[in-house]
């Protein structure tokens, strides 16, 4: 059972709503309101994993990467074809931080950054705990 649930902000949700879905794999599981500019809140979905997302609001201490300057924090998920993600999110424009590669302890991973900074480590790893 998933107990904690990433959130990130948007200036454009809608766009990172169409983005995630077709760079990443997501499936959209649903946005409020349902259409317009603004998201108060959506969630998406990966395997079993749900994350959630909306757009940047005043006095909620969030913003994008690109408007911190850097990225503050950095989403790891599982998949299990490390390669094909990768190219699934090469071919929709993803900005590819690092090409996938072996790593110290026997995984392959990738990083890269979605159309407004987040960083986003995609990787074979599944860490003891979930297993």
């Amino acid at each position: 059972m998933q107990t904690i649930f990433p959130l990130l902000r948007y200036n454009d949700a809608r766009a990172a709503l169409a983005w995630l879905c077709a760079a990443f794999g997501f499936r959209e599981v649903f946005a409020v309101p349902e259409s317009g500019p603004h998201v108060r809140h959506a969630q998406l979905q990966l395997g079993t994993n749900i994350m959630m997302l909306g757009s940047v609001r005043p006095n909620d201490g969030m913003s994008t990467p690109h408007e911190a300057g850097t990225a503050t924090q950095g989403l790891c998920v599982y998949v299990e074809d490390v390669a094909a993600h990768y190219e699934r999110a090469l071919a929709a424009g993803a900005e590819i931080a690092c090409p996938p590669m072996k790593t110290g302890f026997g995984f392959t991973e990738y990083y890269t950054r979605d159309p407004e900074g987040h960083l986003w480590t995609f990787s074979n790893y599944l860490p003891d705990a979930v297993r």
